[in-house]
């Protein structure tokens, strides 16, 4: 019996042989790269093997082989990642805008499921679910020790399924069930309003198919309110970013046309190329260009752009730009610093392969990976200051991080004393109400940094951080001047 275990086992490792060769050739075919190391691939292949054979309790081919994909693609980077078939449903869920849900925005406080905001017209709005309730159960399951991502889980499912929701109801004093059916949601990632006369507020919550038109819809509205804008602020805080062609489109509603907004880098030809303010770079295919209904006073209009240490990739895309083309002041705290391009390539109908496949430029041609944007005004989240951006994780801080390219990382040494300075600040916070201790809502009169940005749009005095300084993690050095003179020479670009 243990001879025909064993006999099975190395059939696998043939089969497993077989694959990395057809990869190999593959590879060949597509970059003419050298072909994978023979004493490589026996080792991995004695492995598999050993483990199919002598390991405590039996282990499928599909695991062994799906796991050694995972581990070989997370060595990488921490953007890389193999996408299994739940993994790549749930990907293209976030980039398309849709889900099957009961359609709500949620958060967590004190243990429970807040409603920061249910969807228009969709089952939790059509249900009467409001703004502030709370949900203690889903279905039979207490709320209670769940982390948001498992109630998340809990509440998607397929179309037409039904999900029991137990609801608390504070202002009413009252908790009661409500059964909701679930449907295909159309998530809103553009949000806005007019502040005050003259003064308008768009806040971008992150880059999808649906936004720029939905982008172009939001302006529509705000200018028929107010035709005669006199100041506009874009909210990119704590966006993290998505589609390129959408980031591309939103700076091109502010650009001239045709001048550059991002470049990218990498090994693939198709990988260095240059992204335009222009309808070929971002419109999709038969469907025009949305950015003709955009009043043309936009193009002009003084504009003030937010964003924070959870702005990332496609929010820096379009802050990088409309900063280098002078076309905005860029308020708040430095950016995340994910200037990585990632490609899907399918490898079946329900797997891919998600690989970092180049570096973007701002259009002077500085990277932004590790590094992100600085604000040319930092200005505090709160009127006391920015109390815990310390603890917040940027690029830089991630492990196996890609370095920029255009310099030599350095130990930011005082960044641990202002972590651990924060952390007993919060401490304390957390001893006081959760009404005295929250960050207020953006888009709200409470929200410090839209104040100021509204001053600095009315040439008023604008409160800025006396804390903030902008946060390096590379040095120069004279071989990476030539890096820099070489990225910027190939003006590199991304397909997504």
């Amino acid at each position: 019996m243990g001879q025909k275990i064993k006999i099975a086992g190395w059939i696998s490792v043939g089969v497993l042989a077989g694959a990395l060769t057809t990869v190999s050739l593959q590879t060949l075919a597509r970059g003419g790269m050298t072909p994978l190391p023979l004493e490589e691939i026996q080792q991995l292949s004695a492995v598999f093997g050993l483990i199919k054979t002598d390991y405590v309790e039996p282990v499928s081919d599909k695991k062994l082989i799906t796991d050694a994909i995972s581990g070989m693609v997370s060595s990488l980077d921490p953007h890389s990642q193999y996408f299994d078939k739940k993994s790549y449903k749930e990907f293209k869920e976030g980039t398309s805008g849709k889900f099957v849900g009961v359609g709500i925005e949620i958060t967590m406080e004190d243990g429970l499921i807040k409603i920061v905001s249910p969807i228009e017209g969709s089952p939790a709005f059509r249900a009467g679910l409001k703004t502030g309730d709370l949900i203690t159960k889903i279905d039979d399951t207490a709320v209670k020790g769940l982390s948001l991502n498992d109630a998340v889980k809990r509440m998607r499912g397929e179309p037409n399924t039904k999900v029991r929701l137990n609801i608390l109801r504070k202002d009413e004093s009252r908790s009661f069930p409500v059964t909701i059916t679930r449907e295909e949601i159309k998530t809103q990632s553009v949000k806005g309003k007019v502040i005050e006369p003259g003064y308008a507020w768009i806040r971008l919550s992150q880059f999808q198919e649906r936004t720029v038109d939905d982008f172009v819809r939001k302006v529509e509205e705000i200018y028929k309110q107010d035709p005669k804008l006199k100041g506009l602020v874009l909210d990119l805080r704590n966006d993290p970013g998505g589609l390129l062609d959408a980031a591309v489109a939103i700076s091109a509603a502010f650009l001239p046309p045709d001048v550059t907004v991002v470049s990218t880098n990498g090994q693939l030809a198709e990988s260095k190329s240059t992204y335009k303010a222009s309808p070929e770079f971002y419109a999709q295919r038969g469907s025009g260009d949305p950015l003709q209904r955009l009043p043309a006073a936009l193009k002009k209009l003084p504009l003030v752009v937010l964003v924070n240490e959870g702005s990332a990739s496609a929010s820096e895309i379009v802050a990088g730009a409309l900063q280098d083309h002078k076309r905005a002041t860029i308020m708040g705290s430095q950016s995340f610093g994910k200037g990585s391009v990632q490609t899907v390539r399918p490898l079946g109908p329900d797997t891919a392969l998600k690989l970092t496949t180049a570096r973007y430029y701002t259009p002077s041609g500085k990277s932004i990976q590790a590094k992100g944007i600085v604000p040319d005004l930092m200005v505090d989240e709160t009127a006391e200051g920015n109390l815990y951006a310390a603890l917040g994780m940027r690029e830089a801080d991630l492990e196996k991080h890609l370095s920029s390219g255009q310099g030599t990382e350095v130990k930011n040494e005082a960044l641990e004393k202002a972590r651990e300075e924060a952390r007993k600040r919060l401490e304390e916070e957390a001893k006081k109400p959760i009404s005295e201790r929250r960050l207020p809502e953006f888009g709200t009169d409470k929200d410090f940094q839209l104040q100021q940005a509204l001053n600095q749009l009315k040439g008023q005095p604008v409160k800025i951080s006396k804390t903030l300084t902008e946060r390096k993690t590379e040095e120069k050095s004279e071989d990476s001047a030539g890096s820099d003179k070489k990225s910027d020479d190939k003006k590199p670009t991304d397909k997504k």
